[in-house]
């Protein structure tokens, strides 16, 4: 198999506008862009946040009350809640806005150049909704084959309501970490170094990134590697962002949501199925991470690997 990346038009865009930097430079502007948009995102949370506490009756009781330690309690409960985390999604918005910025006004690129193409926008979104379900949903079955993991039958904690706020949510956040990673970072170094550079690099990046989830591990941090290539040679096949944002997006929506799992070490009660690890089996369920931990996730996202791989390599030989 040819594993030579050939630069999508995104990077070929992006480097008529401004030449690569120096990947060190690349990397320090990287986390500047970050910074500022955790920042904007923290921005974006505060009303949200606030009016959650607003309306919360023990924490208004507590506060009034001068009840300090009941009103951290108040606090505490809220911030595990599904709503909290809904609201933690929506506001991500604020780090794409942030990186968009970015792009638009000091990298000088176009929309195209960031991966928000017009052409097949729709149909690769629902294409990309479809593989993630497809994808996630085989490493489910994977552990389930081998009795790492046991669908017990529907949550009795499902509400359609909550469901539908956190698909949302979920369009939010990973369109942010596609933009941010994919439709700023890679493109960015592949201006000026192979794309295999920019695919690796961004890939350990976004695992970077999620160093301090919990219940992190060795292998988590491996899947999220294996995540960041599939992801980097999905923007690259494609040509545009939003088959990858949708795949991301479902990829955690099911997770948590639909199979009842840990979502990168996060617990939601809102969910169709409610499903159970099997203990001493987390080298295959990923354990306190969740699947995106274990060996199940490994398999899935290599053989997704060799399919984009197989991918871009039948459009380059059909001259496509």
């Amino acid at each position: 198999m040819d594993l030579q990346l050939v630069k999508p038009e995104s990077v070929i865009k992006a480097q008529e506008k401004q030449k690569g930097m120096n990947w060190i430079l690349e990397i320090l502007v990287f986390i500047a862009v970050f910074l500022v948009g955790g920042i904007a995102q923290v921005l974006c949370m505060m009303p949200m946040e606030m009016l959650l506490l607003s309306q919360n009756k023990m924490y208004q009781t507590a506060l009034e009350a001068g009840d300090v330690e009941g009103a951290t309690a108040a606090a505490m409960q809220i911030a595990s809640s599904d709503i909290y985390t809904v609201v933690s999604l929506v506001a991500t918005i604020g780090m794409t806005a942030v990186t968009i910025a970015f792009c638009r006004f000091i990298q000088k690129r176009r929309m195209d150049a960031i991966g928000f193409t017009r052409e097949r926008a729709g149909k690769d979104y629902l294409i990309g909704f479809g593989m993630g379900f497809v994808l996630f949903s085989a490493a489910v079955l994977l552990c389930a084959l081998t009795g790492a993991l046991k669908i017990t039958g529907f949550s009795g904690t499902f509400n359609i309501g909550v469901f539908v706020l956190f698909t949302v949510g979920f369009m939010l956040q990973g369109m942010s970490e596609e933009v941010i990673c994919r439709g700023y970072l890679m493109v960015s170094i592949g201006r000026r170094y192979s794309m295999w550079v920019a695919v690796l690099s961004n890939a350990l990046i976004f695992a970077a990134l999620h160093l301090f989830n919990n219940g992190i591990s060795l292998l988590a941090v491996i899947n999220l590697t294996l995540y960041g290539i599939f992801a980097s040679l999905y923007f690259i096949e494609r040509g545009n962002i939003w088959g990858v944002a949708a795949f991301h997006s479902v990829w955690n929506l099911v997770q948590g949501n639909f199979w009842g799992l840990r979502v990168s070490g996060m617990v939601t009660e809102c969910s169709v199925f409610r499903s159970t690890l099997t203990d001493n089996r987390d080298i295959i369920n990923g354990g306190a991470f969740g699947p995106e931990g274990g060996l199940a996730v490994t398999i899935v996202l290599a053989v997704g690997i060799v399919f984009m791989l197989k991918r871009i390599q039948d459009k380059k030989r059909d001259g496509i």
